[in-house]
């Protein structure tokens, strides 16, 4: 399952975000509370499953 923010970046679990230190296998409840998204700014709660 992948998670879509708004702004249209796409964190896939499996490839994680290696440029932002999430290691690949990351599940998305496993990211840290602090975890923003790196193109808006936006906290997990803006995600949506996909």
């Amino acid at each position: 399952m992948k998670y879509t923010c708004p702004c249209g970046y796409v964190y896939d679990p499996a490839v994680g975000d290696p440029d932002n230190g999430i290691a690949p296998g990351t599940a998305f409840e496993d990211l840290p509370a602090d975890f923003v998204c790196p193109i808006c700014g936006l906290d997990k709660d803006a995600f949506t499953k996909e």
